[in-house]
């Protein structure tokens, strides 16, 4: 359920430096995470600086370190000091911006734990963080000096659970690496967990385009168990001591699950190398969430959570919107009409020519009718983004739409650039 709020900016000349970064030059294999808290209302954010770590794995490319798809309502950006050069973005998204379009932040001032990593600088650094404004333009709102050798700098490791490799394709530099972390599993489930890891990653890999790439992931799993089974469901007063502290109910949705305790997060993601992180949640309850480049989580026994797992990693990696309008969301007026939107799958037609037009046949109508004659049909159907008229979505049906579909043929296209992203 990740809700990328605004729109496409055309970010010049940023693959051009990508090839220009020789990632020995300026980094060595491990990762630098900037933990903070940012707080606010439906108005106003401020971001507190927290903390910095160094963790013992880099797990994302080593060629492809600035971000070319302009994906996402933040962007972490790291600047060498001496030449301030950008050497490494990514764009990214936040539990916090969601909650902003809930009727709760329009009377209440909340603050959510957040961070973001990179790899671990070999020289003096300033890592700033942008936020798109009211004219969708990317505006720094946090900016910190990272010195490699300040003594300030934490190296420990919070926790020791026993990690396991269930795929192994290699160098984690030119792969896709996914980090599950066990949420609600006792101390005596873990053999359950790898099997529901193993099931449901099973499921992942037959769909296109992740069923082509397979060899181009590795799945790697941390026994994080906890002291109770499940998870919070503060609807039916049911609460558990779990270590993700996760919960069902988010915002007032039932079916949307999520944690704010990211910090333990990454504490427990941090004992593998990763570039997306998700939490399998012990229950047979309906639900999960994926935010991009944040985290995405799944239920292990619903008889739905394969599609569930399918079409939150569309969220959490590939950073495609939901296609629907009819069912109960947790936030208000998230996409503006009058404003192309980020997200890859979805278009209001403001800056139609940056998404899916060139998939468009020149005698398919734009918008196209959601008739039986355009079943099939890469077009611009009406209705997606939780809104009814004015967002449009590529195809009739679609995964991101509905659990029972493929993924459409747009945001195929949108999740192999991805996949190739980190695995060149």
């Amino acid at each position: 359920m990740k809700k990328i709020l605004l729109l496409i900016l055309t970010v010049l000349s940023v693959s051009a430096y990508s090839h220009n970064i020789n990632f020995d030059d300026y980094f060595i294999g491990k990762t630098l995470r900037l933990d903070y808290i940012q707080a606010g209302n439906s108005e106003n954010n401020i971001i507190y600086f927290e903390k910095i770590k160094q963790e013992p794995f880099w797990g994302g490319s080593h060629k492809n370190l600035i971000d070319t798809f302009n994906y996402g309502e933040y962007r972490v950006m790291m600047y060498h000091k001496e030449t301030g050069k950008l050497i490494y973005s990514r764009g990214y998204a936040t539990l916090f911006q969601e909650w902003q379009a809930t009727p709760e932040a329009m009377v209440v001032n909340r603050s959510f734990y957040e961070s973001v990593v990179m790899p671990f600088p070999k020289s003096t650094c300033f890592v700033t963080i942008e936020r798109r404004d009211e004219k969708n333009n990317f505006v720094e709102i946090f900016r910190y000096e990272v010195k490699p050798n300040d003594i300030f700098i934490e190296k420990d490791l919070k926790y020791n659970f026993k990690t396991y490799k269930l795929v192994d394709n290699g160098d984690p530099a030119i792969k896709v690496d996914i980090v599950f972390l066990a949420e609600g599993y006792q101390q005596n489930e873990m053999e359950k967990f790898q099997q529901d890891v193993k099931r449901l990653t099973d499921s992942l890999f037959q769909y296109e385009p992740f069923k082509s790439h397979k060899n181009d992931f590795n799945i790697h799993l941390v026994e994080s168990f906890s002291k109770d089974k499940g998870t919070d469901v503060p609807g039916k007063n049911v609460w558990k001591n779990t270590i993700f502290n996760s919960n069902f109910y988010t915002f007032g949705t039932e079916r949307y699950l999520t944690t704010k305790d990211f910090q333990t997060v990454r504490d427990v993601a941090a004992l593998a190398p990763y570039d997306q992180i998700y939490i399998l949640v012990n229950t047979p309850m309906y639900g999960g969430g994926g935010i991009y480049n944040y985290y995405n989580l799944c239920v292990s026994d619903h008889p739905a959570a394969p599609m569930v797992l399918v079409h939150e990693f569309g969220h959490g990696f590939g950073g495609l919107a939901d296609e629907y309008w009819t069912s109960d969301v947790a936030v208000e007026e998230y996409y503006s009409t009058d404003i192309e939107p980020a997200d890859p799958n979805i278009t209001t037609l403001v800056n139609f020519s940056s998404k899916w037009a060139d998939m468009v046949d020149k005698n398919t109508p734009v918008p196209t009718p959601a008739t039986e004659k355009y079943i099939n049909t890469i077009g611009v159907f009406e209705g997606g983004g939780y809104i009814e008229k004015g967002v449009y979505r590529p195809q009739q049906n679609c995964i991101m739409r509905s659990l029972e579909y493929p993924f459409c043929k747009v945001c195929q296209r949108a999740l192999e650039k991805m996949i190739l992203f980190y695995s060149e």
